[in-house]
């Protein structure tokens, strides 16, 4: 199995606004397991007694890669990637309670892993939206869920999972700013700048990603592949082939 090298790093720039940025060469191909191993007590051509497989590919989920083309960002990235966001907010944050709010449902692993790592007093509550069908285009934007905080003369942190065309977040900020927040910065793991339809940029992202189908770390298509720990790019087949199925209904 073969997985991300590494995510070459961006300059920053204020605000933090933009994420480390993948680029097309560092990801490969997900391969079948060789069925040949080394023989007990002799190395390995890289020099290990046994080649480490992912943890992911122990559990089952790696009867998906069949449908998974290569991963695109590894669980070791998104980690270290998110140690720095935390940083970045608890410095632009220090000295004032903040107010998380969380997008529904594809946050929940990132804001999990985000919040272990924020040193700041800080309340949570969440907006359930939803944008995504079983297709890959975008639909009309239904609220599932309202806030429960209030949050008049607060700092909000939101926090979605991506930024692509920026029609979700134009709805959104809206609704919230009619909340009277002190402020709203906003957080993503992933910023897709080429699809951008909507004037909206975030404050803090994880990484800038080209214009690929990434499921994966919360992330889904047709609510499956949210489970993997890593950012991955879905086989073209699998969302042509329920695309054309969901037009024949």
């Amino acid at each position: 199995m073969s997985l991300a090298k590494n995510v070459r790093p961006m300059n920053r720039h204020r605000n933090g606004r933009h994420g480390a940025k993948y680029t097309g060469n560092q990801s490969k191909r997900l391969r079948p397991k060789s069925k040949s191993h080394p023989k007990r007590g002799k190395k390995s051509p890289a020099g290990n007694l046994k080649a480490k497989a992912p943890r992911w590919a122990a559990t089952g989920r790696g009867t998906w890669r069949k449908e998974v083309q290569r991963v695109l960002i590894t669980e070791e990235q998104i980690e270290k990637r998110i140690k720095i966001l935390a940083r970045d907010i608890e410095r632009d944050f220090h000295g004032r309670e903040m107010v998380v709010v969380s997008l529904l449902n594809g946050t929940v692993m990132f804001l999990a892993d985000l919040m272990r790592h924020l040193n700041l007093p800080l309340r949570l509550d969440f907006m359930g939206v939803s944008s995504y069908g079983s297709g890959t285009e975008s639909g009309e934007l239904v609220f599932t869920k309202e806030l429960r905080l209030d949050v008049r003369g607060r700092d909000v942190l939101l926090i979605d999972d991506i930024l692509d065309t920026g029609k979700t977040l134009r709805h959104v900020l809206p609704k919230l700013r009619a909340l009277k927040p002190r402020r709203i910065k906003i957080c993503v793991l992933l910023d897709k700048p080429s699809r951008r339809i909507e004037n909206i940029h975030a404050d803090y992202a994880g990484f800038e990603i080209p214009d690929d189908f990434v499921v994966g770390y919360g992330l889904d298509f047709a609510e499956r592949y949210r489970n993997l720990p890593f950012v991955g790019v879905l086989h073209p087949h699998v969302y042509k082939q329920a695309c054309k199925q969901i037009c024949r209904k």
